[in-house]
């Protein structure tokens, strides 16, 4: 397409007291109350592209519109002429797959993490020869053949599933639905990680079907593992379990309320040949804690790791009593000089939030400790500086007392 081809495209534009500097300066959203929001913005259908304009009316780049989102606009590329098709995402693919090869010697990682890789509110996990396309934004599911299209000859992945579910695409007005693109998918997908065996379910799990942003911390656990007992609470597919079995551990205990989970996660021990030292307990993870605790239960190192208790703001506060209550029901389980490993993915609880309801938790559950590491997502999860939300993730790592 030449520049002379191109359609007209709407415009939109800043109101005069919004801050257009944080813009240019690379932040990607737009809110709602910092756009002029007359009847021609409102007249735009979710997911369109529009040139942004600051309140002089000068061009800051393209942008997609959604007047249904608190996230009304967000930046696409500084050239508001730019066009959108298979070649535009090829490029910004090209770059993201460059730097995952460069840290993985195998094709399993997140290949897009959203803004942070220049594709605002697209996932994309890769496993192998399959990949699983999180569009959770409204322009992403308008382009999704384009961008499946380039993920296929950027990475020659032969099978490919679109997988919209989620908080993310509700908040855009978006339907849940589960597609297969490309191949065909039929059966749990072995990952290997950190010595272990990780069975994916691609189509029927959650989110993507694994969790590579642990990456890291199941490293740093596994670590501390050896000829351990390990407690693994919110364990999902094995989580933490499997990777402190590959790294030496006695024996793991690993404790989800799904069945389908904890089943891919024995499939996983059976994978890794560790399945003699692994064992696992159904239930909620509260009643699950508690219960250990009447059964006078204890472990050289206990890891929760549980879903996000503070998804947004207004649950910051209930959240930060769930994350409480985890650590004062986990630290009497922890043996005397032995580990704890406290996790949160909620972007809205910041680490010192985190750090102090953990640390809370702690002492009312009448142990102390020392804070020996910290650990966040993975280099395959690259956080936007000038965007908090992209680094999420916190894991705190405690030797609690003798």
């Amino acid at each position: 397409m030449t520049q002379s081809d191109l359609p007209t495209r709407p415009t939109v534009r800043l109101r005069p007291k919004a801050e257009a500097r944080a813009i240019r300066h690379g932040f990607p959203w737009v809110y709602a109350d910092e756009l002029v929001t007359d009847r021609r913005t409102q007249a735009l259908p979710a997911g369109a592209l529009a040139v942004l304009e600051d309140g002089e009316r000068r061009p800051l780049g393209l942008v997609t519109v959604n007047t249904a989102s608190r996230i009304i606009a967000r930046m696409l590329d500084r050239d508001p002429d730019a066009v959108i098709d298979a070649d535009w995402f090829r490029v910004r693919l090209r770059r993201a797959l460059s730097l995952r090869e460069r840290l993985f010697a195998e094709p399993f990682y997140r290949l897009v993490h959203a803004e942070a890789d220049g594709l605002p509110g697209i996932i994309i996990d890769r496993f192998g020869d399959a990949a699983v396309i999180q569009p959770n934004a409204a322009w992403a599911e308008a382009h999704i053949d384009a961008l499946a299209e380039a993920l296929a000859d950027v990475t020659e992945v032969t099978r490919i599933v679109k997988n919209g579910s989620g908080r993310s695409r509700g908040l855009e007005g978006l339907a849940e639905e589960l597609v297969t693109l490309r191949g065909a998918i039929d059966a749990p997908i072995p990952v290997p990680m950190n010595g272990a065996t990780y069975m994916a379910d691609l189509v029927g799990g959650q989110k993507t079907g694994l969790f590579f942003d642990q990456r890291p911390n199941h490293a740093f656990a596994a670590s501390l593992a050896r000829d351990a007992s390990v407690l693994d609470v919110f364990t999902h597919v094995g989580g933490f379990a499997l990777a402190a079995l590959a790294g030496g551990a006695s024996s793991a205990l690993a404790v989800d309320a799904s069945a389908p989970a904890l089943a891919l996660a024995t499939e996983g021990a059976r994978a890794g040949g560790v399945a003699d030292r692994f064992t696992t307990r159904q239930g909620d993870a509260f009643d699950v804690l508690e219960a250990l605790g009447q059964e006078g239960a204890q472990f050289d190192l206990v890891i929760c790791d549980p879903p996000a208790f503070a998804p947004s703001k207004p649950a910051l506060e209930a959240g930060l009593r769930a994350y409480e209550r985890i650590a004062r029901l986990a630290a009497p389980l922890v043996a005397p000089g032995g580990y704890l490993v406290l996790c949160s993915c909620s972007h809205a609880a910041d680490l010192s939030n985190f750090r102090n309801a953990s640390a809370r938790g702690i002492g009312r559950g009448g142990r102390r400790g020392q804070l020996i590491h910290t650990g966040f997502a993975g280099p395959d999860h690259p956080m936007l500086p000038q965007l908090a939300e992209s680094g999420y993730l916190k894991a705190l790592f405690f030797r609690l007392d003798g």
